[in-house]
Order: structure tokens, then C-alpha cells, then sequence
């Protein structure tokens, strides 16, 4: 894979551990994800895809918070 620019998700909280990073593909249309916990593990995506996964988490309702 060819060397990747990541930039962090604006609705990660900065903190160690808890970071969404995204990086566009130099050829071709594919994103690229990874959280920065397990930076090796990496999801590529196409545009429509990840679009369709966003819809999708977005439309579910909230899980409850932890006690």
C-alpha cells in the first residue's frame, strides 16, 4: 500500500486511544479508516460504501450511556 496521509476524524476527542483517522487513496476513489489503537488494521472503502455506513450509524438510535 502506498504511503497514506491520515488526518483525524473532527469528532474524535484528541485523546490517546479514541481517535478515527481517514485517509484518501493517491489513485483512485477508495478512503481509507483506522482507528489509532491498531494503526496496521485498515479499512478501504469506496466513496458510496462509506456513505452508506455512515447512514446507517447515524440512523440507529443512541446506545444507552455506561453506569
Amino acid at each position: 500500500m502506498p504511503q497514506l496521509v491520515w488526518q483525524k476524524s473532527s469528532f474524535s476527542t484528541g485523546g490517546e486511544g479514541e481517535c478515527v483517522e481517514l485517509a484518501a487513496a493517491a489513485t483512485g476513489p477508495h478512503i481509507h479508516l483506522r482507528e489509532s489503537d491498531h494503526p496496521h488494521r485498515i479499512a478501504t472503502l469506496a466513496p458510496h460504501t462509506l456513505a452508506a455506513l455512515l447512514h446507517a450509524v447515524k440512523s440507529r438510535p443512541p446506545l444507552p450511556s455506561p453506569k
